[in-house]
């Protein structure tokens, strides 16, 4: 029994750094995405409504597309880009 919880707490602390980077990359998309909505509102003339990812690449210029649904048309959006916390508007 003893061997047995070694050898998953071994598994486990193998994985450990694995998983951490990945909580790293959730937390800037969600940091981003409150940027992106303000500049959806600020630049595109667009209340934020349902934000979706598009695009997501992570690495040297790791960078996140964001979907913003507008809240005075069904059909309407804009795109914006986030590199870090910087976002600009596509479209």
């Amino acid at each position: 029994m003893h061997r047995i919880l070694s050898l998953a707490l071994a598994t486990l602390l193998a994985a450990a750094p694995t998983l951490a980077p990945a909580t790293a990359r959730a937390a800037n998309v969600s940091a981003a995405q409150a940027e992106a909505k303000e500049v959806a509102k600020s630049q595109g003339n667009c209340t934020p409504a349902k934000v979706d990812v598009l695009s997501y690449s992570i690495g040297r210029e790791g960078q996140t597309v964001f979907k913003v649904g507008c809240s005075e048309d069904k059909e309407a959006f804009v795109l914006v880009q986030c590199r870090s916390r910087i976002c600009t508007l596509l479209r």
